[in-house]
Protein backbone atom coordinates (compact mmCIF):
# COMPACT_ATOMS: atom_id res chain seq x y z
CA UNK A 1 0.00 0.00 0.00
CA UNK A 2 1.29 3.53 -0.70
CA UNK A 3 1.67 6.91 0.96
CA UNK A 4 -1.58 8.16 -0.82
CA UNK A 5 -3.92 4.71 -0.40
CA UNK A 6 -2.82 5.34 2.80
CA UNK A 7 -4.13 9.48 2.75
CA UNK A 8 -7.58 8.24 0.90
CA UNK A 9 -8.01 5.40 3.37
CA UNK A 10 -7.91 8.46 6.36
CA UNK A 11 -9.75 10.52 4.65
CA UNK A 12 -12.79 8.03 3.40
CA UNK A 13 -12.24 5.67 5.53
CA UNK A 14 -12.14 1.67 5.40
CA UNK A 15 -15.28 0.97 4.47
CA UNK A 16 -15.63 3.28 1.27
CA UNK A 17 -12.27 1.51 0.17
CA UNK A 18 -13.70 -1.82 0.71
CA UNK A 19 -15.21 -3.29 -2.50
CA UNK A 20 -19.33 -3.61 -1.90
CA UNK A 21 -20.62 -7.28 -2.59
CA UNK A 22 -22.54 -7.33 -5.63
CA UNK A 23 -26.35 -8.31 -5.35
CA UNK A 24 -26.76 -11.93 -6.39
CA UNK A 25 -27.73 -12.01 -9.94
CA UNK A 26 -31.19 -13.15 -10.61
CA UNK A 27 -30.76 -16.70 -13.17
CA UNK A 28 -30.90 -16.16 -16.73
CA UNK A 29 -31.15 -19.16 -18.09
CA UNK A 30 -31.14 -17.37 -21.88
CA UNK A 31 -28.25 -15.56 -21.45
CA UNK A 32 -24.54 -15.51 -20.77
CA UNK A 33 -22.44 -15.50 -17.23
CA UNK A 34 -21.76 -11.91 -18.98
CA UNK A 35 -25.02 -11.20 -18.94
CA UNK A 36 -25.51 -12.08 -15.26
CA UNK A 37 -22.31 -10.06 -14.40
CA UNK A 38 -23.29 -7.12 -16.40
CA UNK A 39 -26.33 -6.89 -14.35
CA UNK A 40 -24.69 -7.60 -11.08
CA UNK A 41 -23.00 -4.17 -11.71
CA UNK A 42 -25.54 -2.45 -12.93
CA UNK A 43 -27.74 -3.30 -9.97
CA UNK A 44 -24.97 -2.12 -7.50
CA UNK A 45 -25.09 1.62 -6.05
CA UNK A 46 -22.35 4.00 -7.21
CA UNK A 47 -20.37 4.85 -4.65
CA UNK A 48 -21.34 7.58 -2.59
CA UNK A 49 -18.91 10.95 -3.13
CA UNK A 50 -16.73 11.59 -0.21
CA UNK A 51 -16.72 15.44 0.93
CA UNK A 52 -12.82 15.78 1.22
CA UNK A 53 -13.32 19.85 2.32
CA UNK A 54 -15.88 18.83 5.12
CA UNK A 55 -14.33 16.11 6.49
CA UNK A 56 -10.43 17.52 6.49
CA UNK A 57 -12.36 20.98 7.97
CA UNK A 58 -13.77 19.11 10.82
CA UNK A 59 -10.93 17.11 11.35
CA UNK A 60 -8.85 20.22 11.67
CA UNK A 61 -10.93 22.20 14.18
CA UNK A 62 -8.72 23.56 16.87
CA UNK A 63 -5.55 22.68 15.45
CA UNK A 64 -3.02 25.42 13.96
CA UNK A 65 -2.63 22.93 10.56
CA UNK A 66 -3.34 24.59 6.96
CA UNK A 67 -3.92 21.87 5.30
CA UNK A 68 -5.86 23.56 2.01
CA UNK A 69 -2.18 24.84 0.69
CA UNK A 70 0.42 22.72 2.42
CA UNK A 71 1.28 18.74 2.11
CA UNK A 72 2.81 18.21 5.34
CA UNK A 73 0.09 19.88 7.51
CA UNK A 74 -2.66 17.68 5.22
CA UNK A 75 0.09 14.54 6.37
CA UNK A 76 0.12 15.30 9.98
CA UNK A 77 -3.67 15.83 10.22
CA UNK A 78 -4.26 12.47 9.10
CA UNK A 79 -1.75 11.38 10.95
CA UNK A 80 0.44 10.08 8.56
CA UNK A 81 4.74 10.49 8.62
CA UNK A 82 5.07 13.65 6.78
CA UNK A 83 9.42 13.46 6.57
CA UNK A 84 10.90 14.18 3.63
CA UNK A 85 11.18 10.66 2.45
CA UNK A 86 7.94 9.74 2.87
CA UNK A 87 6.93 13.04 -0.07
CA UNK A 88 9.67 11.81 -1.97
CA UNK A 89 7.94 8.14 -2.06
CA UNK A 90 5.05 9.89 -2.93
CA UNK A 91 6.10 11.97 -5.60
CA UNK A 92 7.40 9.38 -7.42
CA UNK A 93 3.85 7.39 -6.73
CA UNK A 94 2.49 10.06 -8.35
CA UNK A 95 4.40 10.92 -11.18
CA UNK A 96 6.13 14.09 -10.09
CA UNK A 97 9.30 14.02 -12.57
CA UNK A 98 11.24 17.55 -10.57
CA UNK A 99 13.70 17.32 -8.12
CA UNK A 100 12.85 15.23 -5.23
CA UNK A 101 14.78 17.59 -2.55
CA UNK A 102 11.60 18.95 -0.84
CA UNK A 103 11.49 22.32 -2.79
CA UNK A 104 8.20 24.10 -2.83
CA UNK A 105 7.38 23.27 -5.99
CA UNK A 106 7.83 20.20 -4.80
CA UNK A 107 5.37 20.09 -2.24
CA UNK A 108 2.99 22.51 -3.72
CA UNK A 109 2.92 20.17 -6.70
CA UNK A 110 2.11 17.25 -4.24
CA UNK A 111 -0.52 18.94 -2.88
CA UNK A 112 -2.84 20.05 -5.89
CA UNK A 113 -1.79 15.96 -6.80
CA UNK A 114 -3.20 15.03 -3.82
CA UNK A 115 -6.77 16.82 -4.27
CA UNK A 116 -6.60 15.62 -7.83
CA UNK A 117 -6.54 12.43 -6.94
CA UNK A 118 -9.07 12.52 -4.10
CA UNK A 119 -11.54 13.91 -6.40
CA UNK A 120 -10.55 11.20 -9.71
CA UNK A 121 -11.41 8.54 -6.80
CA UNK A 122 -14.73 9.66 -5.48
CA UNK A 123 -14.10 12.87 -3.55
CA UNK A 124 -15.64 16.25 -3.62
CA UNK A 125 -12.61 18.73 -4.02
CA UNK A 126 -13.25 22.17 -4.29
CA UNK A 127 -11.77 23.31 -7.84
CA UNK A 128 -9.50 25.68 -5.86
CA UNK A 129 -7.61 22.63 -4.26
CA UNK A 130 -7.07 21.07 -7.76
CA UNK A 131 -5.58 23.91 -9.91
Amino acid sequence: MGIFSSIKDAIFGKKAVAATPAAPAAPNPVGSALDAATSAMAAAPPPAEVDVDAILTAEAAGKDLNWRTSIVDLMKLLGIDSSLANRKELATELGYTGDLDGSAEMNIWLHKAVMRELAANGGKVPADLTD
